[in-house]
């Protein structure tokens, strides 16, 4: 019950900051609902990281974008067909372009493992994404 009542809350609130900011309900979809729904995500992954449990990280980011992708959109889908706005065919290729760039990281120089510097690229990746979001509203 609570989580239906937080969301509806998300929701709203996030809705209403777009209409009274006038930034396009997608931007804030793409940037404050989007942060707003990982931050579980994201807790999680900074103890399991700094618990050396990286597995656990990588596994949580990996599982959440197939169990989104697939079981959510496919449920939503299933529910009532879900449009496609071609406006977000940029922030398709981004996300696309970030799961190959993530892809070539974890397979580099054969260590398996994604160093901090690309770590660091892939943050500043989404900042950069996130700027373009709201500077081209």
């Amino acid at each position: 019950m609570a989580l239906v009542v937080g969301a509806d809350w998300l929701v709203k609130g996030a809705s209403s900051i777009a209409t009274r900011l006038k930034i396009p309900s997608y931007v804030i979809g793409l940037t404050l609902v989007a942060c707003g729904t990982s931050l579980p995500e994201f807790t999680v992954n900074i103890i399991s990281a700094s618990k050396g449990y990286t597995d656990i990280a990588f596994g949580n980011v990996v599982g959440s974008n197939i169990f989104n992708i697939l079981l959510i959109l496919g449920v939503t889908g299933a529910i009532h067909p879900v449009g496609f706005n071609t406006a977000l065919n940029f922030d398709l290729q981004v996300f696309m372009g970030g799961t190959v760039l993530l892809i070539i990281f974890m397979f580099t120089l054969h260590t398996r493992k994604l160093d901090r510097w690309e770590a660091l690229l892939l943050v500043l990746s989404y900042v950069t994404y996130t700027v373009y979001l709201v500077a081209n509203d």
